[in-house]
């Protein structure tokens, strides 16, 4: 054989054995991944040649970027943000796929969108790799920085959005986790960190308590039952309840007590206005059980009972309706205990849509896709998900949700903001038997020209622990993010 026909082979040789390595090594690597959505191995090696475009901020950090590796493998991604955005970018690893933003946007991300411009013809031609391309959030890197630290390590959730807009300016979900070791390359890194994040458990990091995680909203629901019964045009903020110190409760001896187990006022009545200052659990129990059909049809009108459509998945809050044998949960319903449960991020839409003048702003969380020349392939406009209230009502909502922040009598004091006028409401929610409650607030500013709307949960009141209120423990949480979007944009 002559030895220019051996050299040949050899090099076939070594180029076969080349390629078959590479094969084999994404075949052991990705073969969950491969398994479950029938991919194939070629595709994959294809994929991870493409340089994945970022994620960046609204103000410009990057919080997921590829980097070139030596490996078999040419880029590999990791998030500069770790755990502070990972339930927003989700994670890209070649062993469990992808999820939140990057699965939401892995076309764009890859460069696969349909939205061709000349910088992808010329990289072509000039066989100067494919780059996908970048997505802007709504996310500012300030406000979830803010929320985290607010929040400190108590579990729970914050959410703050523009109520105009719909825009997302921060989402902070405590405990998180980083997605870069999710996206390693070795494998033994990435399934040992996702181990430890007890993955299976309702309970794991991996869990977004603020848009997959849905829990009772206690006395907060009381904005959603007041709308109702103002929608119903059997009340108005002057109507007038019985206060007693306890409410019977129909098909039971049992009663419902308000939260400091006393009248609400002393006087033997109260008003609709005067309830939600204080949070009147009676008055609300009433409207429960007087006007259930109209509760329901207006949380659904807010967003209940459906998946909210957003960039990411969300778990839907329910309100479901209350069959006559199982009345006394009518009442419960309208102080947001009971079957009722919602995500901070529902939350954080009603506080959104008493602001927006009952309008409900879709929430969004990518504001634009940019090409990797600078081009603006794909921006996203605001849109109206729904009118829960009129905005005559809406102002009337407002006023009183003023007044649980600025009466010295409401339970929203400590999220007062001097020079600013904040309207909120308060709630501490009761969980299971033996569990300390969760602590609430709602909440946007200014209530004249509303800015920013905010839903915090701090769950089992956090250090607080039984003791625990919406007004002690989150509503300070609220203020501080208020303060910073203030700060920023200058309102």
């Amino acid at each position: 054989m002559q030895p220019q026909i051996r050299r040949v082979g050899i090099g076939m040789v070594v180029a076969f054995l080349a390629v078959f390595l590479q094969l084999n090594y994404v075949q052991i690597l990705a073969a969950e991944r491969i398994a479950d959505n029938n991919a194939n191995v070629r595709s994959l090696l294809q994929e991870y040649a493409i340089k994945r475009g970022d994620i960046i901020t609204v103000d410009g950090k990057p919080v997921a970027v590829s980097e070139s590796t030596a490996g078999r493998l040419k880029y590999r991604r990791t998030y500069p943000g770790g755990e502070l955005y990972g339930h927003i970018t989700g994670f890209y690893s070649i062993i469990y796929g992808t999820s939140r933003i990057e699965a939401s946007y892995d076309d764009q991300l890859l460069g696969e969108s349909g939205v061709i411009t000349m910088q992808d013809i010329q990289d072509r031609f000039l066989g100067s790799g494919v780059k996908g391309d970048d997505v802007r959030l709504t996310v500012h890197s300030r406000l979830q920085e803010v929320a985290r630290a607010a929040l400190g390590d108590n579990r729970g959730a914050v959410v703050a959005m523009d109520p105009t807009t719909g825009d997302i300016r921060a989402m902070w979900s405590n405990p998180s986790y980083d997605p870069t070791p999710l996206a390693s390359h070795d494998g033994d890194v990435a399934k040992d960190y996702r181990k430890s994040l007890d993955p299976n458990s309702l309970d794991s990091p991996l869990i977004s308590r603020a848009t997959s995680r849905s829990y009772p909203p206690g006395s907060t629901f009381k904005v959603v039952t007041a709308s109702a019964a103002l929608e119903s045009g059997k009340y108005n903020p002057q109507s007038t309840f019985p206060d007693p110190q306890a409410l019977d409760l129909p098909l039971t001896d049992d009663t419902l007590t308000n939260f400091s187990n006393t009248a609400c006022t002393g006087t033997g009545e109260i008003d609709l206005f005067t309830a939600v200052t204080v949070s009147c659990d009676t008055t609300f129990a009433i409207l429960g059980l007087d006007i259930p059909e109209e509760i329901q049809a207006t949380a659904e009108k807010f967003g209940f009972n459906s998946p909210i459509p957003f960039d990411v998945s969300t778990e839907a809050s329910q309100v479901p309706p209350v069959p006559d044998d199982e009345e006394p949960l009518r009442a419960f319903a309208g102080i947001g205990q009971g079957n009722v449960a919602a995500t901070p991020l529902q939350m954080a839409l009603v506080a959104a849509g008493v602001a927006n003048g009952g309008e409900i702003p879709r929430p969004r969380l990518v504001k634009e896709v940019i090409s990797p020349s600078g081009e603006i392939v794909d921006s996203f406009p605001s849109e109206t998900l729904g009118s829960p209230l009129s905005a005559a009502n809406a102002s009337k909502i407002t006023d009183m949700m003023v007044s649980a922040v600025a009466d010295p009598s409401g339970t929203g004091g400590a999220a007062q903001i001097p020079g600013v006028t904040v309207a909120g409401k308060t709630g501490t929610a009761q969980t299971v038997e033996g569990n300390d409650p969760h602590a609430w607030f709602i909440c946007f500013a200014p209530a004249e020209d509303p800015q920013l709307a905010v839903a915090v949960i701090v769950e089992n009141g956090g250090t607080f622990g039984s003791e625990a209120t919406g007004g002690a423990v989150a509503a300070p949480v609220a203020k501080a993010v208020l303060e910073a979007d203030r700060a920023l944009r200058g309102w």
